[in-house]
């Protein structure tokens, strides 16, 4: 069971509790992003999920009991509607957003690149909101190639 009283993410066991709110710019930032994504998407099999939502990364099975990976990536799309349930996404969404802020950055930056590597998300993006860059990973050949960057 993931029932936890406190807004938690597990990362290949760890458990990472979130610091504070995000701010307002963040808050900002990611509704933009959403705005944006939902004309995109519309009349498309892809789906948004802002955070909070539980996207569960499974080592081998997909047994609940078997899942030791649960983040809540600022924004994710899903296109596969098999990965969806009620408790949220099992298995690499498509697509990851994370905008950065001074409590996440270390675990967006270096955590999160990797875990979303090894578990096969084939677009991940990190928006820093300070420095105005975006910062656009593509998947190829199981790795991160750093294929756009945009900046102010």
């Amino acid at each position: 069971s993931w029932d936890m009283e406190e807004m938690v993410e597990i990362i290949k066991g760890k458990v990472y509790k979130w610091t504070a709110a995000p701010s307002s710019k963040h808050q900002l930032v990611i509704g933009e992003l959403i705005y944006v994504f939902k004309k995109f998407l519309k009349n498309k099999k892809c789906k948004l999920f802002p955070a909070p939502f539980d996207v569960r990364l499974p080592k081998k099975s997909l047994k609940n009991e078997d899942i030791f990976t649960v983040v809540q990536p600022d924004i994710c799309v899903i296109c596969d509607k098999s990965k969806l349930d009620e408790a949220g996404c099992v298995g690499a969404p498509d697509l990851i957003v994370e905008v950065l802020s001074p409590s996440n950055n270390k675990k967006d930056l270096k955590i999160k690149y990797k875990l979303y590597q090894e578990h096969g998300v084939k677009e991940y993006w990190i928006l820093h909101p300070i420095a105005q860059t975006l910062i656009i990973y593509t998947l190829e050949n199981g790795k991160y190639l750093a294929s756009r960057l945009f900046g102010a």
